[in-house]
Formats: structure tokens, sequence, C-alpha cells
């Protein structure tokens, strides 16, 4: 599968944001006339674990994708060629088709020119094909890399284009984002994105589990209304340890009973103590 196929097919949303200016899209066909075939994906599921290694905030991603071919009559889709954006300095990268896990290439490295754009930065790229696809599939996804420190507050960027998958016939999709926290995150702030500078903020709710805050983010899209890229920002405090009520009533004997040995010394160690001594010497 060559280049100029790849450009000519359409995106798998979950995969790679195609803005109008973009000379590229994530899933090319297979039929040498170019066709690609009609996709729709309601529902997306994609987790987040935020984390501290060493002096840097790190993002492990696992995304879970059900994907359905619509059907098409004298149109068959066996393998499916695709891109997918990766934030600066990625690492640990893994594809699963089902339960086969795909090997998959720097598509960026052999084509330097192909970035992905975004709202903060330009990403590079990764290959790979999905073989024996069938009416439906489930792609899942894990990738980590570190997040981006702007102006002191630390941010990250989800790359969602569903228009791909939206259609008279599958008119509505949602992705569920959750966000685990496992550092002390203040002033959380999640947006949406379809540009660079047009942020729109989105609703999400807050549990807790234990010490660790986990973020819940559902963004709706319908036809012909998209929301964008998903932005979260926040700030991370030092966190102190919680200091047990039980333990007060036990300091505060130790802190009396040092009190009281320091003035016994003290006490012992007075001129006056030392002239009844020596008034006892003498006598």
């Amino acid at each position: 599968m060559n280049k100029k196929i790849i450009s000519m097919t359409i995106a798998l949303a979950l995969l790679i944001s195609t803005a109008a200016s973009q000379q590229y899209v994530s899933l090319a066909s297979a039929n040498p006339d170019g066709s690609s075939p009609a996709l729709s994906m309601p529902v997306e599921y994609v987790n987040y674990t935020i984390t501290r290694l060493n002096s840097t905030l790190w993002a492990e991603i696992d995304g879970t994708y059900p994907i359905y071919l619509q059907k098409q009559p004298d149109c068959t889709f066996n393998n499916l060629p695709m891109v997918y954006p990766m934030p600066p300095a990625t690492t640990n990268i893994h594809l699963w088709l089902g339960d086969k896990e795909l090997s998959w290439l720097n598509y960026t490295e052999a084509y330097p020119s192909e970035l992905h754009h975004t709202a903060i930065g330009d990403w590079w790229m990764i290959y790979s094909v999905l073989n024996d696809v069938s009416d439906s599939l489930v792609l899942k996804i894990h990738y980590e890399h570190p997040l981006q420190l702007v102006n002191g507050s630390y941010l990250f960027l989800y790359d969602l284009n569903i228009s791909p998958y939206l259609s008279e016939q599958s008119n509505n999709s949602t992705c569920y984002f959750t966000v685990r926290m496992e550092v002390n995150a203040t002033n959380v702030q999640a947006y949406t994105t379809a540009t660079d500078t047009a942020w729109n903020r989105i609703n999400f709710t807050t549990t807790k589990q234990g010490s660790m805050e986990i973020i819940s983010i559902p963004e709706y899209s319908q036809f012909g209304k998209v929301l964008g890229d998903l932005v979260v920002e926040f700030n991370e405090t030092t966190q102190v340890p919680e200091f047990p009520i039980l333990v007060l009533p036990f300091l505060a004997i130790i802190v009396i009973v040092v009190a009281i040995l320091y003035l016994k010394r003290k006490t012992l160690a007075s001129p006056l103590g030392l002239s009844k001594t020596a008034i006892q010497a003498d006598t």
C-alpha cells in the first residue's frame, strides 16, 4: 500500500484528526479504485492514568474502540492500513485487533513531512494494518507520554474527530473519558477544541477512590455537530500527609513528660540547689 492510496481514504476518527488542511487520513482501503468503507462508532472508551515518574508527570492511555463497517454492495474490505498520531516522546506503544497484537512502523520517520497538527503542537504518527476485517472490529491502543507544562500548568490533549463516523444512518457517538489522577491535582479544567485558539469548557464529574481522584468526561457528538479534541489542564501541589487524629493524645502525653523531665533537670542544676548542697556539706 503506497502513500497515494493512504492519502485518498477516510480517517478512523479515533486514530487521527482530519482537518481540512491535512493531506492524509488514517484508514486506507485495500481496493484498487481507492474506495473506502463507511464506518460507525457509536461509543468509545478512553482511560487516562496520570502519574509521576521522577520529576515528570506522565499519562498512560488505554483506548477501546468498537468499530462497525456499514454494508456496501460490491465492496469488500479485508485489510485496512491506518495511521495514528502520537504526542511527542510517546513510548510503550501497543495495538490490538481483538486479542491479536499488531505490529507498527514509524510513519513520520519514513515521511518526515507527514505530521499531525493539534492545538498544542505537531505530532508524529505510526502506521499499521488491520487484517481480516469483518463487519465489526474492536481496536485497542495503549501508549504513554510525558505531559506538557505550560505557564505552570500541566495539560494533555486527546485527538478526537468523530466526523467520519457520523452520518444520517449513524448520527451520534459518545466518547467516555476516565482520568485517574495519581497525583495531587488542583484547578482541573476540561475543554474541547476544534481550532488552535477556541477552547470551550466541557462539564465533568469527580469521585474519590481512596486518595485518588477520578474524573469522568463524556463527550457527545452528533452528525453535523462535533466539539473537537479534548484538552485537560491542571496544577499539581505537594500533598501533605494526613496526620491521624488518634495520635494526638499520645503526642500530648509525650510532650508533657518531656516538659516535666526538662523542668526537673533544670531545678537540680539551679544555683539554689547548689547552695543547699553546700550548706549540708558544711554541717
